[in-house]
């Protein structure tokens, strides 16, 4: 389970305070990249903090309101599709972190950043492979990113039903395949992604592609 170990080196350093960073929605073909960044309380840290992955959408959603009350500021951050297209998904990815560290309440003065590339970011920062399950922190903006990410795919479901991203949030699931094949691409789906640029160019691609990310992302 993640702790404070990470928070409180740091703090015997430095005045504070510390953000935890991370992101969501990397890997899908449809969607927006979301990051969040969370500077929590220490005497005030929501039990069941965990990497989002290893929690249930139940668990998730009901972290979110507790990490949103109890926290010292949250910000978000995202880059649209067409941020995604121009730049790449790494840079995009980079570029959400930055826009949720700004979009900070509270101006940290250092943050964790889940992984292993850190982004230029407003702040100094320092990455923490699978930070998500080793610091409270990264593991409180990984809850955020994910739930935000989440609810603006089931959104976006209403409007094109046909994809079953209220399920999926844009992954390239059996269902997602059928969906691309059966409406074509949205304005919504990433044109740098592999599976997609097959699809414009007239190209057959298989569920066994789209699951297996063949070609998933454009060069990095």
């Amino acid at each position: 389970m993640p702790h404070y170990i990470y928070e409180s080196r740091l703090l015997k350093t430095m005045a504070g305070p510390i953000c935890g960073v991370d992101e969501a929605g990397r890997g899908p073909l449809a969607g927006p990249v979301v990051a969040a960044a969370v500077i929590l309380d220490r005497k005030r840290i929501p039990k069941g903090l965990n990497d989002s992955k290893q929690l249930s959408e139940e668990d998730r959603e009901a972290l979110y309101p507790l990490i949103m009350e109890a926290a010292v500021a949250v910000g978000v951050g995202e880059a649209s599709v067409d941020e995604i297209d121009l730049i790449n998904i790494r840079q995009a990815t980079h570029m959400a972190m930055a826009r949720a560290v700004r979009a900070l309440s509270v101006t940290a003065e250092f943050a964790l950043v889940d992984g292993n590339d850190p982004p230029p970011l407003p702040c100094r920062c320092d990455t923490l492979i699978g930070g998500d399950a080793r610091s409270v922190s990264i593991a409180a903006a990984s809850i955020i990113a994910k739930v935000t990410r989440d609810r603006m795919m089931v959104a976006l479901h209403d409007d094109h039903p046909g994809y079953n991203w209220r399920s999926n949030k844009g992954y390239g699931t059996p269902e997602h395949y059928a969906g691309l094949k059966a409406h074509g691409v949205t304005q919504h789906h990433r044109r740098s992604f592999g599976p997609i640029r097959a699809i414009l160019a007239g190209q057959s691609i298989s569920p066994e592609d789209v699951l297996e990310g063949t070609a998933l992302t454009a060069a990095e």
